[in-house]
């Protein structure tokens, strides 16, 4: 039997939904109390690979609020998100993640970001160190970004280096993150549409690193069917005119998308992908609209508006409701595993083998749901 590693799980964002929800799930599968319903990777497809079990996980994180996370789980109850027998059994394991929780980035203390990155860096490796891991993977599970500026030194990585030097504000939070990751020795996953590592000079650090990446903005919803559908359409050599759809959030993530400038980059990621798979632009937008009342639920609705034979037009419509931290937290348990796994491999940079699990996957264009899956079994059993 081949070794299991034991494999840290440093949450950016660790007092949330979605990374409360995977350290309640991770344990309530290790003790029995839950099948390990919508884990991609523990499919057959995936049995032969030595991934990180359950007892392997280790988790800990920064967050820059203070919601403890017994509150935080009592929440998850309350909204039907985590069930009570479960909650009970799962939260002395999960509030004793309290001791590896650290504080975050806070813009608004314009520090320069090189000393920020080394105390981010230093709080990641003390915790590998701690608990004698053997790897570290680093997920972004935090609120979505404004789109950030480009700066000519997020192409140069000793340009970007000297820059944040002195500057509090040459790169967003987010990469700010991914930044700490790499120079820890760690992957990283950004499971939001934030910037991330998604830039020219961080590729060039993870490389040099010998540290992998992926993301970004976790495929749970909407775009799901999206990249299900689309490919549907083209096989049969149907054409889409217009495809709108309207969407529904309550909770943390649908407060920070209540700003314009924070859904734009949601909006994107969801639209870029269309495209590719149509081959063609096709009309109709995506919006967002926050209904605190719906809590950690969501709703989608979409209206397809396609041409047949001769020219006749017809529709197709689709409802998608569902609990946004369920469908996210299996997730990112699967790219915690997966991409130790490639860590281990001595893989760096862009993992686009695990683009099955994004709306805007870096490194490829390819976004139909079947051929990311493929592409992921493949690269699994090589």
């Amino acid at each position: 039997m081949v070794k299991q590693s034991r494999t840290g799980v440093w949450f950016v964002g660790v007092r949330g939904s979605v990374a409360t929800t995977a350290m309640a799930g991770a344990t309530a599968v290790r003790l029995g109390l839950a099948a390990p319903v919508g884990l991609v990777s523990e499919l057959p497809d995936f049995a032969q690979l030595p991934l990180a079990g359950f007892g392997e996980l280790v988790f800990g994180g920064h967050d820059i609020v203070a919601t403890p996370l017994a509150k935080r789980v009592e929440q998850l109850t309350t909204s039907g998100v985590v069930p009570r027998d479960i909650a009970a059994a799962v939260l002395p394991e999960v509030t004793a993640v309290e001791a590896e929780i650290r504080d975050g980035v806070h813009v608004e203390d314009a520090v320069p970001q090189l000393q920020v990155v080394e105390r981010l860096a230093a709080d990641i490796a003390g915790f590998r160190e701690r608990h004698g891991l053997d790897r570290v993977v680093v997920i972004n599970v935090s609120s979505t970004e404004p789109p950030s500026a480009y700066r000519p030194e997020h192409d140069d990585l000793a340009a970007l280096t000297k820059a944040m030097e002195t500057d509090a504000y040459v790169l967003p939070p987010s990469s700010v993150y991914a930044y700490a990751a790499f120079e820890a020795g760690c992957a990283f996953v950004d499971f939001t549409p934030s910037t991330g590592a998604r830039l020219p000079a961080l590729d060039e650090l993870a490389k040099s690193r010998g540290v992998p990446y992926a993301g970004s903005d976790g495929k749970t919803g909407e775009t799901l069917m999206r990249s299900a559908l689309a490919p549907m359409f083209t096989t049969r050599a149907l054409r889409v005119l217009s495809w709108s759809g309207t969407n529904l959030l309550g909770g943390g993530d649908g407060a920070t998308l209540a700003d314009p400038a924070a859904a734009a980059s949601k909006t994107a990621s969801k639209q870029r992908g269309m495209a590719k798979m149509l081959g063609y632009s096709a009309g109709g937008e995506v919006h967002i609209d926050y209904v605190p009342d719906l809590g950690d639920w969501k709703t989608a609705w979409d209206h397809i508006l396609f041409e047949g034979f001769l020219g006749v037009r017809m529709t197709m419509q689709f409802t998608w409701q569902g609990c946004d931290s369920a469908l996210a937290a299996p997730l990112v348990l699967d790219l915690a595993r997966f991409t130790s796994w490639a860590h281990e491999q001595g893989e760096s940079g862009a993992l686009t083998s695990l683009g099955f699990f994004f709306k805007d996957p870096v490194g490829t264009d390819e976004h139909r749901l079947l051929a990311q899956y493929d592409a992921l079994r493949e690269w699994a059993v090589r």
